[in-house]
């Protein structure tokens, strides 16, 4: 079922639109719930795809140093430490955030550099990109009731 043509491009737009590549996948999700397609099925590899995207940036961040942080924008070791500090014990919360367009791609990407616990900062992403993508669902579906 992932490789019938319109739940294979919802993964991949969920993916691309977790990742510093400008995209939207919640335009689709829409069309695919207004066309019939599976909600379960819809929201499922939105979230796969949302959530994996989200990781790859968290990884991308992990291969970076905070060396390159100091030298390029000039931030200090001291004011990096203290923001490890302050992300210490609510990885969790803040990883929920990474749905927020815009600044999530940002936080993921800071969270993987700040080397913060990996399966915090998952679950906290997974569960945000859950939810996010189910009120979308709810509200495409209330709409559709509209019409």
């Amino acid at each position: 079922m992932l490789f019938e043509s319109g739940y294979f491009a919802l993964f991949l737009a969920s993916f691309l639109a977790a990742t510093v590549v400008p995209f939207s996948s919640e335009a689709l999700l829409s069309g695919m719930l207004v066309a019939d397609y599976n909600l379960y099925w819809c929201l499922g590899l939105a979230t796969l795809g949302n959530w994996l995207g989200g990781m790859s940036s968290y990884g991308i961040g992990w291969l970076g140093k905070t060396a390159w942080i100091e030298k390029y924008l000039k931030i200090k070791h001291t004011q990096i430490e203290k923001t490890k500090k302050l992300v210490k014990g609510k990885e969790l919360w803040i990883a929920f955030f990474c749905w927020l367009p815009g600044v999530g791609d940002v936080i993921a990407v800071i969270l993987g550099l700040l080397k913060v616990n990996i399966w915090l900062s998952a679950i906290g992403m997974l569960i945000g990109k859950l939810l996010r993508y189910i009120v979308w669902a709810l509200i495409t579906l209330q709409v559709i009731d509209l019409f």
